[in-house]
């Protein structure tokens, strides 16, 4: 047998032992999986949860919404607005533990309402290789990677999500817009807005796989390689430049290195990287 079959049948092993479950359900590639299956094991004891805030695009819940009822399964949003937990707008490096903290407890509360055993989330085994402290809250919240845990990769989530004819196999990888912004840079409404009208002018336009870097004054576009062809064409960059200039961008410049996940991370340190690890252990014994 396919290994990816036994890691499958593996996945429904752990959800059945589960016996029922809350799934903090984004509407990305991983979640969507994982919450198809949940569902096909679990049946009316697996129910999703999504979060909606000001680093969300209203076209990621719609879609997540209509996957879901599609699907059948009862879904449940909650609001869980980042802005509103101390020192999130700050923008400091372990912004996503505090993001995942609170999203966790707020995911809790609806399950315990529900009468549900577990909160699963849809890492994957490919998200342990990067900067990552939001898995640092969620392994503090005893919240389930079911993912994770039968060993699949986002490679493998993509085929077995074309095979089950998910609308999400082939769909872009996708980060709350707070990813947007170098850490220390403060995040407010008003620019998670500006960032989220830029990123969607770029896909309607067609590009697939994109962020918008905001720079303060200057807008750094990440595209797939495989479009910089695209940038060639004068007035498709006139027009782009214009639109942004709108938003409030003085400049705008396209990314020679291209797409690719955490790049904000990349000025971090080793030593900055531990650091936050250790400061989300610290405050999670300390709120203990």
């Amino acid at each position: 047998m396919d290994p990816i079959y036994l890691k499958l049948e593996n996945l429904k092993a752990i959800l059945a032992s589960l016996e029922s479950v809350a799934i903090a359900f984004s509407g990305g590639v991983d979640s969507t999986l994982l919450t198809r299956v949940a569902y096909d094991v679990l049946g009316d004891k697996a129910i999703a949860v999504t979060a909606r805030s000001s680093t969300y695009p209203v076209r990621e819940f719609n879609e997540a919404a209509m996957f879901a009822d599609s699907l059948g399964i009862r879904h449940i949003s909650c609001l869980s607005e980042e802005l509103d937990i101390s020192g999130f707008a700050d923008n400091p490096p372990n912004r996503c533990y505090l993001c995942k903290k609170e999203l966790m407890a707020k995911i809790r509360q609806i399950a315990d309402q529900q009468h549900l055993a577990f909160i699963i989330e849809g890492s994957n085994l490919d998200d342990d290789g990067d900067f990552r402290p939001g898995l640092q809250a969620i392994k503090e919240a005893g919240v389930r990677s079911p993912l994770r845990e039968a060993g699949l990769t986002k490679e493998e989530i993509r085929r077995l999500s074309r095979e089950m004819a998910l609308p999400t196999w082939d769909k872009p990888s996708f980060a709350c817009l707070s990813s947007r912004f170098p850490y220390g840079e403060a995040i407010t409404r008003e620019k998670l807005a500006r960032v989220d009208q830029a990123e969607q002018l770029l896909l309607d336009l067609g590009f697939k796989q994109v962020r918008v870097r905001d720079h303060q004054n200057l807008a750094r576009i990440e595209i797939d390689g495989a479009d910089f062809q695209r940038f060639i064409d004068t007035a498709l960059r006139a027009a782009i430049h214009s639109r942004f200039k709108a938003f409030g961008y003085d400049y705008v410049a396209l990314d020679l290195m291209g797409y690719r996940t955490g790049s904000m991370n990349e000025v971090l340190t080793e030593g900055e990287r531990q650091d936050q690890s250790l400061s989300g252990l610290k405050e999670a014994s300390h709120a203990g």
